[in-house]
């Protein structure tokens, strides 16, 4: 496994689900009726999730070049 893949792939769900976990401790929610706030696991894997949507590579559109 190389530096790009770590970097490009396996950061964004770290970050994502640290992001999910201080959702969860600074937002969160007391009486247990809002599922994603109320539990730490729950906020922490859809912070992951969203991670790993934004880790995965787009299609590029390749310009075509035009020669005049």
């Amino acid at each position: 496994m190389n530096k790009t893949f770590l970097l490009k792939r396996v950061l964004p769900v770290i970050v994502g689900i640290a992001l999910g976990y201080a959702y969860y401790y600074f937002i969160g929610c007391n009486n247990g009726h809002c599922l994603i706030q109320s539990n730490p696991y729950y906020s922490m894997l859809y912070g992951g999730a969203v991670g790993l949507i934004m880790a995965i590579p787009s299609k590029k559109k390749v310009k075509e070049k035009i020669d005049e």
